[in-house]
C-alpha cells in the first residue's frame, strides 16, 4: 500500500535546502539555550516530527527554504538519497520530542537543554560544515546490517555520490 503524496518523502534530497534548514533549525536550538526559552522546544519538534514524516511539505521552515531561500541562491542543487536524510529528522524529532516531554510532563529542564544542545551540535555539523551526523549514523547501521540495503539502494550505488573537491 502506497503513502499518501502528503507523507511521501523526498528522494533525492537538495543538500542545499538540507543545510540551510539545519542553519534554521540551528538559530532556533540556540536562542532556545541562551535566552533560557524551554517554550521553543515545542516549534523546533513540531519541524522534526513534520519533516521526518513528510519532508518540507508541513515545515514552515523547510517550505520558506524550498521555496522562498533556495531558489534566489545562485547555487546548483545538489542531490543526496532521501532515506538518511529522513533518518536525521527523525533523531532530531525523537530528541525534541523527548526534551518537550522532559521540560513540559516531568519538569526537568536540564535535561530538556541538554538534548536540545545535542540538536545544536547535529544543526552546526550539518549546517556549518556539510556533516549530516543522522546520515552517518544511517551509513553505519547499514553496514552491520541493522538497516537493510534496500531501504537506500543509492547509498549503496557509488556512481550516484558527487565527486570530492580536490
Amino acid at each position: 500500500m502506497a503513502l499518501p503524496a502528503l507523507f511521501r518523502f523526498p528522494d533525492p534530497v537538495n543538500e542545499v535546502s538540507a543545510r540551510l534548514v539545519a542553519g534554521g533549525v540551528l538559530v532556533l536550538a540556540l536562542v532556545t539555550l541562551v535566552f533560557q526559552l524551554p517554550w521553543l522546544v515545542i516549534p523546533l519538534a513540531y519541524g522534526f516530527v513534520a519533516r521526518a514524516l513528510t519532508g518540507p511539505t508541513l515545515s514552515p521552515l523547510g517550505q520558506f527554504v524550498t521555496r522562498v531561500v533556495v531558489p534566489r541562491l545562485p547555487v546548483a542543487p545538489r542531490p543526496v538519497p532521501g532515506p538518511p536524510k529522513r533518518f536525521a529528522q527523525a533523531i532530531g524529532a525523537t530528541l525534541t520530542v523527548s526534551a518537550a516531554v522532559a521540560h513540559f510532563a516531568f519538569g526537568f529542564t536540564t535535561a530538556a537543554y541538554v538534548l536540545v544542545g545535542l540538536v545544536v551540535v547535529a544543526a552546526a555539523l550539518e549546517s556549518l560544515v556539510g556533516f549530516c551526523l543522522g546520515c552517518w549514523i544511517f551509513a553505519r547501521l547499514m553496514r552491520v546490517g541493522i538497516i537493510p540495503e534496500s531501504v537506500c539502494e543509492a547509498c549503496n550505488d557509488i556512481s550516484r555520490r558527487r565527486p570530492l573537491a580536490a
